[in-house]
């Protein structure tokens, strides 16, 4: 039996806990443990929700599997108590891996075990956390990172991300997909942080007629989508164009067009049986090397490498 045992500095970030917690929780051979700092049966979280039973940390004791450290407010705070930062230092002494949930990075680093180590935590956190403790390398962009015994993930729900890798380790490609498919999530996420899901950059837009147009080019993303083509749609000029597109979107127009051909052939390819061909044509790619290489621009990875992660046909 895997001893897990998840804590933080209260009050914790509710999902940071959960989310790690209910992964855990879906293969046998692991025991999970709430620790509470506060030496009471109760894990406080930022929500007003106390997360029971926890056992007090200090009355912990033996070896640990994998600690794991959750942020939200308390993490977040700047100030620990040295009791929790001691009972940390020890118990990564007895644990085979340590590691964070979103800025549980940084009692992770105040208590000394993230120096010399590359990390990474909430991209709004990056940057305070690489100015207070220099002796780590932060880097702001991947999901999760794997640093030898220590594992730092970045926000918040990142840590299903990271807790799945883990499930993978101990168990294997079969398992941890199979609890993936569970949770309705993807095994491996795409890129990194920076990522917005499934259309989510069209939602962010605030322009209507800039919304309006992004419905017709999703009708239309087989066809030419020039600049010049775009604009003339919008009434515009296309410098004026590409200074709006810039402004809403923090993308030009052809960047942008690149985005929406990506992001329609990811919700092809996780919910169509077509091959990936078909999918090119069908989202106006010229061609599948063309696709491929779009999609290792912007996610990361290419066509063929997300069809084998995220879709059931390929797995």
């Amino acid at each position: 039996m895997r001893t897990i045992v998840i804590t933080g500095p209260p009050p914790v970030q509710i999902l940071d806990v959960t989310g790690p917690l209910e992964v855990f929780s879906q293969v046998p051979g692991y025991e999970i443990v709430l620790g509470s700092p506060d030496g009471d049966n109760a894990l406080r979280t930022s929500r007003g929700i106390s997360l029971s039973p926890a056992k007090s940390l200090y009355d912990l004791d033996g070896p640990i599997d994998t600690l794991m450290v959750a942020g939200g407010p308390g993490a977040e705070s700047g100030q620990y108590d040295e009791r929790f930062l001691g009972w940390v230092r020890k118990a990564a002494e007895r644990s085979r891996r340590v590691a964070s949930i979103c800025t549980g990075a940084f009692p992770l680093a105040a208590a000394g075990l993230l120096d010399g180590k590359r990390v990474v935590t909430h991209w709004d956190f990056c940057d305070r956390l690489a100015r207070e403790f220099p002796a780590v390398t932060v880097t702001p962009n991947p999901i999760y990172m794997h640093d030898g015994s220590v594992y730092t993930s970045a926000g918040i729900t990142a840590g299903i991300d990271l807790t799945l890798a883990l499930v993978e380790e101990d168990h294997g490609h079969k398992v941890a997909l199979d609890v993936a498919r569970r949770l309705v999530m993807f095994l491996v996420r795409p890129g990194g942080q920076a990522q917005y899901s499934h259309m989510l950059s069209h939602q962010a837009v605030t322009s209507k007629p800039l919304r309006e147009l992004q419905v017709w080019m999703m009708e239309n993303l087989r066809d030419n989508l020039t600049i010049e083509r775009l604009a003339e749609r919008m009434g515009m000029s296309p410098r004026h164009f590409t200074r709006t597109c810039l402004r809403e979107t923090k993308m030009n127009p052809g960047q942008f067009v690149d985005r929406m051909r990506v992001e329609a052939a990811q919700q092809m390819i996780d919910s169509s049986d077509m091959g990936l061909k078909e999918i090119a044509d069908a989202c106006g790619f010229q061609n599948a090397d063309s696709m491929r290489r779009t999609f290792l621009r912007i996610l990361g990875v290419t066509a063929g490498d997300y069809s084998r992660r995220f879709n059931r046909k390929y797995s």
